[in-house]
Parts: structure tokens; C-alpha cells; sequence
């Protein structure tokens, strides 16, 4: 081995010899040691450099004649079963069946199958070679061993292929003796024949298995830590009686700290450093089946309503006013005027209610430029509105926002178990508790339940975050319940365009809607008389002239209605028992973030 790694770089080893003579005079191989003991001849220049060009002709032959060998004796068996495929142009349509890795079950087995997925993992052993194969949120291992058509150098070709690649599998499906508990297929797995590389990555910036990390694990290594360096810190404090106790103090906290030394710590990657990496983040099983739900949501908010004979309306988000007041509004050149933002749909909702189409609803876009960094508010999301006319009263409309919640909590529960299992697996959480029909509280009921533990609150006054999160727990306790409507807001926290209670104007006709203590949805009946709506207006500063269209629609005739704005990403995140709406965003904007 020696000899040939020597060779392949030109040199035969007396040919090396005699250069080490020349160039290491003191090398005592040489026989020279600062003279000329043994009377060997000193090569000049032009005789070194003439030696050189002879060895490497000598070699470049000798490589020739090995390549021709290897020509003659044809490629190597197996080479054609992996590799890198051409780039992908739509050079063809194969008609190839690719099966997707949830499609495999054990009632397959013995089944050859093609599947399209990546890489997430391999570990080569001896003439084994183990793979862990994901797509979307669902894995299965793969096993190929060193036979007639899987040579050893396609076992090393695997293992270098870089984490994440975009791999073709071809392989037999075989039941396993002990569940693959890291897998989601856990009872069988893939004996592969063929492994070819589509689109290769590059190393990763975050580790995937440091990205999916379940929370629990996270949370025992941070209290085993917290407890070896309180235990640390006590002994420290501690004095002995005498030089032997004081001896085995030290002896106590230097095991102490050989026991934190040797801990296995995780890497906790931060929510920022997983939104600057989003691509990498979004691949988790968790991520995948987090946004799957989402979609879940809309779809079902989407096809509860139509079946309730609700209209999808799609309104604008550039605004001549703002169309809730106030600062929270983003301002942006249009033209030779300002345009603004679209704070709600809320104007155009009820306008739709005035030209007849009395059950309307919208899923779009939502901006607020609320310079707000809190775990729940984000100055885009995605808004599920909803405005309906009603005969009577507008619990007419909250008998609708109930229905409509319990379908969608039901269906969610129904029709994506699988999703919220990946979920819990690294997120664990509570499932949801909720009454059909749901549980309505009115806003004096919620103060007497917090007076009645020990909080000291007025009955007109707003309910900071805090204050929801506690009434949410005194509800859970006293009603078994994460899920109820709150009704009969003050009218002073509540916009200019509320409905009054007609027995007691210091309350108006709102109400919001609660999920494990926080807020998903806002809504009220609205004030329909223009005369109304402009006195109404005047008491909170907002002048006529900028709303002069949302006032003229109603001087036609109004139907009385009602709707509410429900935040998309808010029911996902704690529908899911999620900490963080960024979590609940597919590319969250806040104000700190723009990017990606």
C-alpha cells in the first residue's frame, strides 16, 4: 500500500530515496550525514529533474495499463443499481408507479416498491448499511447489505450522500422482528435494491434530529442540569467539621460535576434561528402535520358555511381610510395619494349584507401595525371573517359561530388524527375539551368568577391577556371546558359601529370567543341606522367624512346582522396546546421580521 501510494504520486520508492538524499542531507537514509562518508555522488539539478520525468512516465504507463485491465474486465457488478440521476428536464414519462411512504403497510409484504424521498439519515456498519427515509411526516427504514448486486462501493456511495438529498428507492418491503420506534412505519421496513440520488443537498446548517427534538426531552435535560448545579451550589455553601468531612465535600461536588460533565446536552435551537432557517424547520413531521391542520381548518370553516348557505366573498386590502381607525394601520404610497392597509373586511362584509347577499364570509389576509412582540400577535395573519343577517336577535348568529366551531373541532379530531399525532409526539399536549352546544358566559358572569378569586377588577374594565388566561383556568375548573363565548362586552372597550344592549347601554351586543383562556374570535352585532352610526361615531372622534361610503350603504335599507373576525393562526395554535403563533404561521411577520 505503501509502494502504490507512493507511486500514485510519480515517485517509485528508490526514486524517492534518492530525492530524500538530495533534499534532506541530515536524513541519516541518505548515508551522507554532512559528508561524504560513504562517497555516493551527488545528483545535479538536470539529473533530479531528469529522474522525475522518467518515474512519471513510468507511472502514467503503469496506470494506463490497470485501466485498460479494468476495461477489458467490464464494469464493476452492481455499479448500475445507484448513483446520481441526470437533471431532471422531463427528458420522458416512464409511467412509473412512485409510492409514497404512508401507502406502506405490512399487509405489502414481499412487494417491490419505487418511493421518491429524502434522506434523512444513514449509518454504515461492517456490510450493512441502515437509511432512515422521510416524506412529509411519515418514515421507514431501509436496510441494504453487501451482496451480488449491492456491492460494497454502492454501500459507501449511500453513506456519503449528504443528509436531506432527494433519493429514488427501489425495494422490498419485509416485516421487521421489533418495531422501528423512531419510524412511523414502524412494523416493516425496505431491503434496497436500488438507490439513486435526484437532487442532492448541501450539508446542513441545522440538524434535523436537533429540529425535532421533542420539547419533553428538552424540558428533563434543563431540570437534570438545574438540579446537579443547585446540588453544586449547596455543597459549596457547605463547611465541614473537620479536614475528613471537609475532604468529602470536595469528593461529593467533584462527582457532582463529573456527572454534569458527562451529561448528554441537546442542542436547543432557538425559535428565531429556526424562522431564519424556515425551509429546513418546515420539513419536520411536526411542522408538516401542523400545516396540514391549518389547511384542515380553513377547508372545514370553508365547507361548514357553504352548507349553511353562506356566500365566499373576496374583498379588497387597499384602502382610501382605514377601515378600523386609529394608529394601528399600515400607510403605503398609491399614486399621487396614501392608501392603507386593510385592518379588517369588516366595512365591505357589511356592505355586502346591504346589497342582499345577507350570509357572506371571506378567508384572506389581515394587517396590523400593532407594535406588538407577544407570543399571539403578528401584524399579518390569515382571517376567517363571517357577517350574517338575522330575523331577530343576534344570538341567532351565535347559535351559527357554535355550530360552526364544534364541526370544525369535531372534524379536526376525525379527520386528522394522524397529523395531531406527530404533533403530540414532539409537542405534547391536552386534547381539547369543549361542550356541543358550547358553554356561554356573559361578561359579568366572568368578573364575579375573578373577584371570587381574589381578583379586584371593575365591571367595565378590560381584561388584559393575563386576566383572560386566569378566567380561562377558573372556567376550565368550574366547567370542565377549553372552549366558550363570552358575551355582553362593555360598549366602552368596543368600536363605534356596536350595537347598544337595549336594557342597559353600558353594555353593548359583543362578544369574543375563548380557547384554553385566549382569544380566537371578536364580534358583534352591528349598528345598521346611519343616524345611529354617525352619533356613535362622533362619541369616539371619528369624523363623518371618512366614513361617508360604510355610512351611505345603510341609507338604503339594512337588514339587522351580526359577524365576527376569528384568527386563523390563533384556533391552529391552541387548538394544538402550541406556545408561540409563530409556530402557527407559515412565514410569521412581526415587527421584527420581514424575512424570509
Amino acid at each position: 500500500a505503501l509502494q502504490e501510494g507512493i507511486e500514485s504520486f510519480g515517485f517509485s520508492s528508490e526514486g524517492k530515496h534518492r530525492m530524500e538524499s538530495q533534499e534532506n542531507p541530515q536524513n541519516p537514509a541518505s548515508g551522507d550525514n554532512n559528508n561524504a562518508a560513504e562517497g555516493e555522488k551527488k545528483l545535479s539539478k538536470k539529473e533530479l529533474n531528469k529522474l522525475k520525468k522518467k518515474e512519471a512516465k513510468a507511472t502514467a504507463k503503469a496506470a494506463n495499463q490497470k485501466e485498460q485491465s479494468k476495461a477489458n474486465e467490464g464494469p464493476e457488478p452492481g455499479s448500475e443499481n445507484f448513483g446520481r440521476l441526470p437533471l431532471n428536464q422531463s427528458q420522458e414519462r416512464t409511467g412509473k408507479k412512485f409510492w409514497k411512504i404512508n401507502e406502506l403497510t405490512r399487509e405489502l409484504e414481499g412487494k417491490t416498491v419505487l418511493v421518491r424521498t429524502r434522506l434523512e439519515k444513514s449509518r454504515l456498519t461492517g456490510n450493512l448499511c441502515f437509511v432512515t427515509l422521510r416524506r412529509n411526516y411519515s418514515s421507514i427504514q431501509g436496510v441494504i447489505s453487501k451482496g451480488a448486486t449491492t456491492p460494497k462501493s454502492m454501500l459507501n456511495f449511500i453513506g456519503r450522500v449528504n443528509k436531506e438529498s432527494i433519493v429514488d428507492v427501489t425495494a422490498t418491503i419485509v416485516s421487521t422482528k421489533n418495531p422501528v420506534k423512531e419510524c412511523t412505519q414502524s412494523d416493516i421496513e425496505l431491503q434496497i435494491q436500488q438507490f439513486f440520488v435526484v437532487g442532492e443537498s448541501m450539508p446542513l446548517k441545522l440538524q434535523m434530529e436537533d429540529l425535532t427534538r421533542p420539547k419533553s426531552v428538552l424540558k428533563a435535560q434543563k431540570q437534570e442540569i438545574a438540579k446537579l448545579e443547585a446540588e453544586i451550589q449547596a455543597l459549596e455553601k457547605k463547611t465541614g467539621v473537620n479536614e475528613a468531612d471537609q475532604k468529602g465535600i470536595s469528593n461529593q461536588i467533584e462527582e457532582l460535576r463529573k456527572q454534569l460533565g458527562h451529561l448528554q446536552r441537546f442542542p436547543h435551537v432557538g425559535q428565531s434561528l429556526r424562522l431564519d432557517n424556515r425551509i429546513l424547520d418546515l420539513r419536520t413531521p411536526a411542522n408538516q402535520a401542523i400545516f396540514r391542520i391549518q389547511s384542515g381548518v380553513g377547508q372545514l370553516f370553508r365547507e361548514f358555511l357553504i352548507s349553511q348557505d353562506f356566500v365566499e366573498i373576496h374583498t379588497p386590502k387597499l384602502m382610501g381610510v382605514a377601515s378600523e381607525g386609529g394608529a394601528s394601520v399600515f400607510k403605503l404610497g398609491y399614486f399621487q395619494t396614501n392608501a392603507f392597509l386593510a385592518q379588517s373586511p369588516q366595512l365591505h362584509k357589511q356592505m355586502a349584507i346591504t346589497s342582499d347577499f345577507e350570509r357572506v364570509f371571506e378567508i384572506g389576509p389581515v394587517f396590523r401595525a400593532e407594535l406588538s412582540i407577544t407570543h399571539r400577535h403578528l401584524t399579518e395573519f390569515v382571517g376567517l371573517d363571517l357577517e350574517m343577517a338575522f330575523d331577530e336577535h343576534y344570538h341567532e348568529v351565535l347559535d351559527v359561530f357554535d355550530k360552526l366551531f364544534v364541526f370544525i373541532f369535531d372534524k379536526l379530531n376525525e379527520r386528522y388524527a394522524e397529523e395531531i399525532k406527530a404533533v403530540q409526539k414532539q409537542f405534547p399536549f391536552e386534547p381539547l375539551k369543549y361542550h356541543n352546544p358550547s358553554l356561554r358566559l356573559t361578561y359579568p358572569d366572568a368578573i364575579q368568577l375573578l373577584r371570587a378569586d381574589g381578583l379586584e377588577i371593575g365591571d367595565f374594565d378590560d381584561m388584559d391577556t393575563p386576566t383572560e388566561k386566569r378566567l380561562g383556568r377558573l372556567v376550565k375548573e368550574k366547567y370542565d371546558t377549553d372552549f366558550y363565548m363570552l358575551d355582553k362586552f362593555p360598549a366602552a372597550i368596543r368600536p363605534f359601529y356596536t350595537m347598544a344592549d337595549p336594557t342597559n347601554p353600558k353594555y353593548a351586543n359583543a362578544y369574543d370567543f375563548m380557547l384554553r383562556g385566549e382569544e380566537i374570535l371578536s364580534g358583534a352585532q352591528r349598528v345598521h341606522d346611519p343616524e345611529m352610526l354617525v352619533a356613535r361615531a362622533k362619541e369616539r372622534g371619528v369624523t363623518e367624512a371618512s366614513i361617508q361610503d360604510y355610512v351611505d350603504a345603510f341609507r338604503y335599507g339594512a337588514l339587522p346582522h351580526a359577524g365576527g373576525g376569528i384568527g386563523l393562526e390563533r384556533v391552529v395554535m391552541f387548538f394544538l396546546g402550541l406556545d408561540n403563533i409563530r409556530s402557527t404561521s407559515f412565514f410569521p411577520r412581526d415587527p421584527k421580521r420581514l424575512t424570509p
